[in-house]
């Protein structure tokens, strides 16, 4: 922990790095550890390399600070809740201090901050603050809220225990815009979204004794929708309410031919173990991959088989 805090009070210009498709975990944490660097008065870019940002994310402190060029000179980066290297979407990054809680990070920083047993990442870096007597402050926050907030689902995953509660118990006496954090992130869908998310449970395939949910989403779907990459995760979440569902993989066509998968799982199966054949990762409950070169039916019915195997 002192040793993070060395390298951002001995660097002048500091980048901070939400990853591709950034969620409120990740850009939680970036728009967190701004909010504190600002105080610092240190020159700082908040980064993401993708150019269409979840809207719903806009609640945030600094989303407007948001580039997407990544700076040619600066002293440090640090990423936030990536687990490989080429979810920053950026090369040859140093040095960089990377800060997240993903079972399957590699390790990419020249200094690594991975708690496995944090909830979020927000939790993560709530700690690093709280250790090292740094005030949180009402900007703060609502961005260590939401992180908190969204990747436990509302409190209800099976990492939620004690700790979290009074992670959100202290963030609420601080001033956590609590309100705007559930409407954003668990009331707030477009139309575009809506109508997706009936496309996609229209043709939702279960197999193996209805144990396995199978979604695709075709590039023909995202443009009669109108809808973005992350609003295909409702449908996907809700697939798992079905109840002999224990599995469920969305299979996504994006524009440029490539795919993206996504796995949620409500038992013991470890998704990431499942993700990283593909040569992606996550969580236990949670993970994901990319692919170029493939067909969506040929990695829907390899996925099939590796949800199959581990249920029997």
């Amino acid at each position: 922990m002192s040793e993070i805090f060395d390298q951002i009070g001995q660097a002048g210009h500091i980048v901070l790095i939400a990853h591709l498709n950034p969620d409120a975990d990740s850009f939680g944490s970036a728009s967190a550890m701004y909010t504190h660097l600002m105080r610092l008065q240190k020159k700082v870019t908040l980064f993401c390399a993708t150019q269409r940002v979840d809207p719903n994310l806009q609640f945030l402190p600094w989303f407007d600070k948001l580039r997407h060029q990544f700076p040619s000179h600066y002293d440090l980066a640090i990423s936030f809740d990536c687990a490989s290297a080429s979810r920053l979407g950026v090369e040859d990054v140093l040095p960089l201090i990377n800060i997240d809680h993903h079972s399957s990070n590699s390790g990419y920083g020249t200094l690594d901050c991975v708690d496995t047993k944090a909830i979020s990442t927000t939790q993560v870096l709530y700690d690093l603050f709280r250790s090292s007597d740094i005030k949180i402050n009402v900007k703060m926050a609502t961005a260590l809220y939401a992180g908190l907030v969204d990747d436990s689902q509302g409190f209800s995953t099976s990492k939620t225990d004690a700790k979290s509660f009074e992670m959100a118990a202290y963030l609420a006496r601080c001033g956590a815009d609590i309100e705007s954090c559930s409407r954003a992130l668990m009331q707030t869908m477009s139309l575009a979204a809506m109508r997706l998310k009936a496309m996609m449970l229209q043709d939702v395939r279960l197999v193996d004794d209805a144990r396995i949910a199978i979604l695709g989403v075709t590039r023909v779907m995202m443009e009669q929708t109108g809808a973005k990459e992350v609003d295909c995760e409702a449908a996907l979440q809700e697939s798992l309410y079905l109840p002999t569902v224990r599995l469920a993989v969305m299979i996504r066509e994006n524009a440029d031919g490539t795919l993206k998968g996504s796995l949620r799982g409500s038992d013991e199966t470890d998704l990431s173990k499942i993700a990283g054949h593909f040569g992606g990762g996550g969580h236990k409950h949670s993970a994901g991959f990319e692919l170029s070169g493939r067909s969506l039916e040929s990695v829907m019915e390899e996925t099939i088989k590796l949800f199959s195997k581990e249920l029997s």
